[in-house]
């Protein structure tokens, strides 16, 4: 109407190829990947991967390997993973985001792989001098 200076706006709606729901990593991927209009092309050079994989990533097909959880989580501007609240989450998520595996911790550690593997299950606490030496390498991992 000529006298009538209203707009009516609205959002507009999500593709049908938006997740559902962001459960996995892929599905993370994928909604900030079609937020920011990027092709899958486009999201495997930032990471660094064939664009394939991301393919897989987002079909959930396969999960990405350690080694580009670090650069994933650029990507995204955040990290998807669970709160943290026990020693053991917190040392998962932190090695994780760093995308170390747990040899590689152990290495820099100057400790046995296996004892990585019975912290983040719980099998076994880090005695005070481990934490101490933790705490200079992850001091993230023992804050909550």
């Amino acid at each position: 109407m000529p006298f009538c200076h209203a707009e009516l706006r609205t959002p507009k709606p999500k593709s049908d190829r938006y997740p559902n729901e962001l459960k996995s990593l892929g599905d993370h991927i994928r909604a900030r990947r079609i937020d920011l209009g990027l092709f899958q092309s486009q999201v495997a050079a930032l990471i660094g991967v064939h664009p394939l994989t991301v393919t897989n990533w987002e079909g959930n097909a396969s999960r990405p390997p350690i080694q580009y959880v670090p650069a994933i989580i650029r990507f995204l501007g955040y990290d998807p993973s669970p709160q943290a609240v026990s020693f053991r989450e917190r040392l998962l998520v932190v090695r994780r985001a760093r995308g170390l595996t747990q040899k590689q911790l152990a290495t820099e550690l100057g400790i046995n792989p296996s004892t990585i593997q019975e912290w983040e299950t719980g099998q076994h606490q880090p005695s005070r001098k481990k934490r101490e030496l933790i705490a200079k390498v992850f001091p993230d991992a023992l804050t909550s």
